[in-house]
């Protein structure tokens, strides 16, 4: 499986992880390098589309992205 095409342009990992390059790393590995579908903001951006994605929504909650799309 190819890498997220959101991954060049996240603002998740391009502005808030600048300063925990360990943890980006480890989120990217998980959530970007690969299979996308369990990551929160990409469930979110393909649902709702990209101005619904949080831009503090970590990759890891799901639970809060299920929520979000309920929601709308």
């Amino acid at each position: 499986m190819a890498d997220c095409e959101c991954l060049p342009t996240c603002p998740f990992f391009n502005d808030k992880m600048a300063n925990k390059p360990g943890t980006a790393d480890m989120f990217k590995k998980k959530y970007c390098l690969g299979d996308n579908t369990d990551c929160a903001r990409h469930i979110v951006l393909k649902k709702l589309g990209k101005p619904k994605v949080p831009v503090d929504l970590y990759p890891s909650q799901k639970d809060v992205a299920e929520r979000l799309i309920a929601a709308n």
